[in-house]
């Protein structure tokens, strides 16, 4: 018997949109192709649809011999038709109790699996394939290969487009994880507040993480004058075993899926000791009142060039200096969901969802620099509503 956290219905609802935007766009089938294994950039789809993740190490590996695509999954879908869902193990490993259909086959050798459904279901002609970003050259190679009655048309967006606007379950499923990464962001404020080392407050923040059961996909963390210059001194952990001195400047970000997948990314910015130079109080006041501003202008019907041009203006009015992770993210903000979700609130975005809708998830954003201070950024992540946007990360702005 099911027992996931959403009940059927919910998945049903997912269906039947998908469905419609298939019949939209004149398609009749669609095979979702997705990744798990401890990465989210491509999980969202088919966890979406089916609330299967796996939990194999060895992503985008082979076995030698024993099988492919590990930590590899997909979802069938064909209209008038409960989704397919081809997972990565054998029949009774994977745990029908959290799979809201019925329709389930898997094996160690993934394409094996994938191709064997594909024929079994008798699908030819036009066939959508979402995740082109995702899947392995060798293994599309495989797919055209073993099938070329199927003529493949990439549709990377077919569900992602219908994820965007978050049903009421979804936006609980928010909230809890809003109370777990306010806690995790405090966490990381009260460590290097109290003279922890960067590593010691990364470590306090996925204590408040992994208690709750949620996954920490990175603990960001710099502080003093390099914050300008680079996200952190240790790319590979996300932190350093640096311990900020008293006046140093200390940015940082926890994200990660903090509950039932669900993504939440806030950043902040301070000075450990709470005793700021003018021009730090400056800085950080700066780009914090940048970022509520464009968070309060986020409503209902309001287009994200709206919310471009008030980012621009404000790093345009502060002045300061160059900073890399304005340059390396030149945007204001993005949708959030299970993962990074539409619409970018950047100058050059020109996909779907570009008017703002009630229940979007988003973010506002912004970093800037002034030289030999450092770099700050913060970033607010909330539900969207029509009469004031709801935070999800509590952990206050500034703290002096």
């Amino acid at each position: 018997m099911y027992k996931g956290y959403f009940p059927r219905e919910e998945y049903e609802a997912r269906w039947a949109s998908v469905y419609a935007e298939m019949k939209r766009r004149g398609l009749e089938s669609a095979l979702v192709w997705g990744r798990g294994g401890g990465t989210y950039e491509r999980f969202q789809e088919v966890f979406y649809l089916s609330n299967y993740y796996s939990n194999q190490s060895g992503a985008v590996q082979d076995w030698h011999g024993i099988g492919t695509a590990s930590a590899h999954c997909a979802v069938i879908l064909r209209q008038g038709q409960e989704p397919l869902l081809v997972t990565d193990d054998i029949e009774g490993n994977w745990d029908a109790s959290q799979l809201p259909l019925d329709n389930v086959v898997g094996d160690n050798d993934v394409m094996k699996a994938v191709i064997g459904a594909l024929k079994s279901t008798g699908l030819s002609g036009k066939v959508a394939f979402v995740g082109s970003d995702s899947v392995g050259v060798k293994y599309y190679r495989q797919l055209a290969e073993a099938c070329p009655e199927i003529q493949w048309e990439f549709q990377d967006d077919l569900v992602a487009v219908c994820r965007v606007i978050k049903s009421e379950r979804e936006l609980d499923a928010f909230r809890t994880g809003g109370e777990t990464v306010t806690a995790a962001m405090n966490a990381v404020f009260d460590a290097l507040q109290s003279g922890k080392s960067e590593s010691e407050a990364a470590g306090e923040a996925a204590r408040e993480v992994y208690r709750r059961q949620g996954h920490v996909n990175l603990v960001l963390i710099n502080t003093g004058v390099s914050t300008a210059e680079v996200l952190n001194k240790n790319p590979i952990a996300g932190y350093s075993d640096v311990t900020p001195a008293p006046g140093d400047l200390a940015r940082y970000w926890v994200y990660g899926a903090m509950f039932q997948g669900y993504w939440i990314d806030p950043g902040r910015t301070t000075v450990v000791g709470l005793k700021p130079t003018p021009d730090q109080k400056r800085l950080v006041e700066a780009a914090a009142n940048s970022v509520t501003e464009m968070m309060n202008a986020v409503r209902p019907g309001v287009n994200v060039d709206e919310i471009v041009k008030l980012g621009e203006r404000a790093r345009k009015n502060f002045g300061g200096a160059d900073d890399q992770m304005a340059t390396r993210w030149p945007l204001y903000g993005h949708g959030v969901g299970l993962y990074w979700d539409m619409p970018m609130m950047a100058r050059n975005y020109h996909g779907p969802h570009k008017v703002i809708r009630e229940n979007m998830v988003c973010t506002t954003e912004t970093f800037m620099a002034l030289d030999g201070v450092g770099g700050a950024g913060f970033e607010q992540v909330f539900i969207v509503k029509e009469d004031g946007n709801e935070l999800l990360c509590t952990t206050p702005m500034v703290w002096w």
